[in-house]
């Protein structure tokens, strides 16, 4: 199982996390290695994502609320133009 979770929220899950307040993050089809120093948070209001870590491979597109955890190191696969709010720690 991966340490990363994905997950479909309802509008009032997203209310209650403040979402909206959330900064924006945009990415084109593109392909890079990521890690995380600290936990994010994000919700994607467009796109499709593929993350390959040792923990396996997730997808993930619009509509999903997605957590990743500190430490976790991964390869980002962006097939759609990501658009998304996030949130760090």
């Amino acid at each position: 199982m991966s340490e990363i979770q994905v997950s479909r929220p309802t509008e009032q899950e997203l209310q209650a996390l403040s979402v909206s307040d959330w900064p924006i993050w945009t990415c084109e089809p593109s392909t890079f290695d990521w890690e995380y120093d600290e936990p994010e948070t994000c919700y994607l209001l467009a796109g499709k994502v593929k993350v390959t870590s040792s923990g396996g491979q997730v997808e993930f597109g619009a509509g999903d609320l997605v957590t990743f955890p500190s430490g976790l190191k991964c390869t980002w696969h962006v097939s759609d133009a990501v658009r998304k709010h996030y949130k760090f720690g």
